[in-house]
């Protein structure tokens, strides 16, 4: 049977992102180097340049190919309807219009997949344009959940294209390799598959609707392991990382043998939270709100990411806290803590934030756990303490500087009294 949610050939699953969700950062959510299929086709001038590109590397993957153009513009052609109701809106485009736009795009795809894959296919025309920083940018764009094609149209047309290669390294390994950065989990390519509406849907594999859908694949953990269900409670509030620090819980990052466990699997046992390390960089902000806009789209019953930028959020609340995961090494942050911090607590906002929060199950007793552990732990006197003790003897020097601080207090205390008495005398 299908591991995950397919659409049918009504449903769609590339999406607008809605307003109420975009509007605190318009840019997470619209391409800056490279416009793919139609929501953003021909909005913005500086995507133009490469428009250009695209038409040299459409005429590259047609010298390449193994049949005449003629095959694969029929290929699309054919699958043109499936393609437009994969949209959430309608596409107001006219059909030769639109087999182009997906021609053009879907070309451009294969070919730089393939060309990053083999490594030794870079023209001295490719190196002039595509420098570090635009490979990495159209590398975050290729993700957004606005700028993609359906992920069977361009396996469709690699397969017409290079019928001697579908088979030994089909399109699917090339985007693997493409997107082999957020395979935390290194899984197999061969436990994917495309979904295609126009054929039986009882294949055996996970399904892959597009580049954001493969991206949120590689953050769930296989089925067998860790899939809970919806929690049919909602909690109100959770007590952050430093709050649970100071009365004695412990912060763990957990690790697997393999080194291949999902950043979503979290737990909780006597007094210990284990959390999967993960990394806070530039381009965390893209690729987690894209993540979850899809989520509230098209994966309203199973929103596992959004679950864990909650979880996240309700742990790391101020600076202090995101200090407690990054000493403890969980957390790898490449930002300034206040911008990290406001950044988590703003990704799983859609609007104003709710009075009552849902989660699945699992997070849903983690945290009752945890706010019970600090209820049962904490005393004025405990707090007072862990408060000192983290502001004054966090680290050797400042305790050093403490204690001399208050050796002096004495010293100077000491020495007034003996000039009181002095003067008394």
């Amino acid at each position: 049977m299908v591991k995950s949610l397919a659409s049918s050939p009504k449903h769609c699953c590339i999406h607008k992102v809605s307003d109420h969700i975009r509007k605190s950062n318009e840019e997470a959510y619209t391409p800056q180097v490279i416009s793919i299929g139609p929501f953003h086709r021909n909005k913005n001038r500086k995507l133009q340049k490469m428009e250009d590109f695209k038409l040299r590397y459409l005429k590259s993957f047609i010298d390449r190919a193994e049949t005449k153009l003629e095959d694969i513009v029929s290929t699309i052609k054919g699958a043109e309807e499936s393609v437009r109701e994969c949209y959430s809106e309608t596409i107001p485009l006219v059909s030769d219009d639109f087999v182009k736009m997906i021609l053009l795009d879907a070309s451009f795809i294969i070919e730089y997949f393939w060309k990053n894959k083999t490594k030794g296919n870079w023209t001295e025309y490719d190196l002039e344009i595509l420098n570090p920083w635009l490979c990495n940018r159209m590398h975050m764009d290729l993700i957004l959940l606005e700028n993609q094609l359906p992920f069977f149209i361009i396996e469709k047309i690699y397969d017409t294209a290079f019928p001697s290669s579908s088979e030994g390294h089909p399109f699917i390994e090339l985007s693997f390799c493409q997107f082999e950065y957020y395979n935390y989990q290194k899984f197999d390519h061969e436990k994917f598959v495309h979904h295609d509406p126009d054929r039986d849907s009882g294949s055996s594999g996970i399904f892959i609707l597009h580049f954001t859908d493969l991206v949120r694949n590689f953050c769930m953990p296989p089925y067998e392991s860790w899939r809970p269900k919806r929690s049919a409670k909602s909690l109100k509030e959770m007590y952050s990382a430093a709050q649970l620090n100071e009365v004695g819980l412990k912060f763990k990052k957990r690790e697997s043998i393999n080194n291949n466990l999902s950043t979503l699997e979290l737990k909780y046992a006597d007094g210990v939270l284990e959390i999967p390390p993960f990394q806070l960089d530039s381009s965390t902000e893209i690729y987690a709100r894209n993540l979850v806009a899809f989520e509230e789209c098209h994966y309203r019953s199973d929103p596992y990411i959004t679950d864990y930028y909650i979880m996240l959020s309700m742990l790391i609340k101020t600076v202090k806290d995101m200090d407690v995961l990054v000493r403890e090494q969980i957390i790898d942050n490449w930002l300034d803590g206040v911008v990290a911090t406001s950044m988590i607590n703003k990704l799983y906002m859609s609007g104003e934030k709710s009075l009552y929060i849902e989660m699945n199950s699992h997070y849903q007793q983690m945290a009752e756990e945890l706010n019970e552990f600090y209820k049962a732990r904490v005393t004025y006197l405990q707090i007072m303490m862990a408060i000192v003790k983290r502001d004054y003897f966090c680290n050797p020097w400042r305790g050093a500087a403490t204690i001399g601080g208050i050796l002096l207090l004495l010293l100077t205390v000491i020495q007034t009294v003996c000039a009181l008495i002095s003067v008394k005398n």
